[in-house]
């Protein structure tokens, strides 16, 4: 993604107050004011923020990996994580459903006010995208910019810098970070149900990939090189069904 306009990566929000702007935001069905007091105050919080919902990164990488993270930075000093974008609430809640991100509030900075006075905001043009958010995250204490990671000002849509795992590097390098869990399931299956309820019971969040909407028998049997299901997998290794998590969880 090219920008026509010349994006701040010098950081200088550092240490200074974010902009007071008051948000429009739907819940429920209702129009509220949302303002970034509300917001900041009080708290320690991080914002990532990137140029549109549903777009690519944003979707596969940006935000699923702050989701995933969240208890995480919860148990190391922060109060919430928000995700900020030139968006309209609509796009917003949408994408925020779409992605099952739950543990991230989405906030939309439709008329690019915020991330105006970030020194943020960019032309995207070209694209049809009109002025968006360049990508960055920092983190706010009580309202100041504590610290900022800016990805640079090259040609593209870069993400180097703005990520989760960087964030949290920052803020603890020695913080654990939970294990990446999935599983294939399929409905009304006995076993899946029984793998679901021991991984609930030990507290660890999994991604469910359904067969006959996520996935096929074929994939199944391609990634795992089973044909039955659940397949469980932890960090890339496959664990297998539901005996072999149950053992598994046992020596672990």
């Amino acid at each position: 993604m090219s920008n026509s306009a010349a994006v701040n990566t010098t950081n200088d929000m550092v240490g200074k107050a974010v902009p007071n702007v008051t948000f429009r935001v739907r819940d429920n069905d209702e129009w509220h004011d949302v303002s970034t007091d509300s917001l900041f105050a009080g708290k320690t919080v991080v914002v990532f923020s990137l140029p549109g919902a549903f777009t690519p990164t944003c979707s596969s990488t940006h935000l699923p990996r702050y989701n995933e993270l969240a208890k995480t930075f919860a148990s190391n000093g922060v109060d919430d994580i928000i995700c900020m974008s030139v968006n309209d609430t609509f796009v917003m809640n949408a994408w925020k459903q779409d992605q099952e991100a739950g543990n991230v509030t989405v906030i939309p900075d439709g008329n690019g006010e915020f991330t105006e006075g970030m020194g943020m905001l960019v032309g995207k043009e070209d694209l049809g995208f009109g002025k968006r958010s360049w990508r960055y995250s920092m983190l706010v204490k009580n309202g100041i910019v504590e610290q900022m990671f800016v990805e640079p000002n090259v040609p593209g849509d870069p993400f180097e810098v703005s990520d989760a795992d960087t964030m949290l590097d920052y803020i603890n390098p020695q913080a654990l970070k939970p294990q990446s869990v999935a599983m294939i399931t399929k409905p009304g299956c006995p076993f899946c149900a029984k793998a679901k309820t021991l991984l609930h019971e030990k507290g660890i969040d999994f991604e469910e990939i359904v067969l006959g909407k996520d996935a096929t028998s074929v994939s199944v049997k391609a990634i795992s090189g089973n044909a039955t299901v659940p397949q469980v997998f932890f960090d890339g290794k496959n664990i297998g069904g539901s005996d072999d998590l149950e053992v598994f969880l046992q020596d672990s």
